[in-house]
């Protein structure tokens, strides 16, 4: 599957729990919504996804991916140490420049 730049960066840094390379695929001002929360910004982008891998160790494994000129929708196996794992789970991205503004996971 030949994925864009970010979202190959973005799966990377899941899989390898480098929360500074993830919250680096973000823009300055990007929001995150995952498991009814909100987070704002790069440094709560990365202390969340920082704090998620710790306790779920959580990886991914891209399925598909489709995109028009703003917006994609990634879904991938995720598998880790949590209840119900692997779940495929649906990423509905928005981007700005060659940056995630916008990610919602479901």
């Amino acid at each position: 599957m030949n994925l864009p730049e970010v979202i190959q960066d973005l799966v990377n840094a899941q899989n390898n729990f480098d929360s500074a390379a993830f919250a680096n695929c973000f823009s300055e001002t990007a929001e995150v919504v995952d498991e009814g929360k909100n987070y704002s910004g790069r440094t709560e982008i990365k202390n969340w996804i920082a704090k998620s891998a710790k306790e779920y160790n959580a990886v991914m494994k891209p399925l598909t991916f489709e995109r028009d000129a703003e917006k994609g929708v990634l879904k991938a196996e995720v598998s880790g140490t949590f209840p119900g794992s692997p779940l495929v789970l649906t990423y509905n991205l928005e981007f700005e420049g060659k940056l995630i503004n916008s990610l919602e996971i479901h």
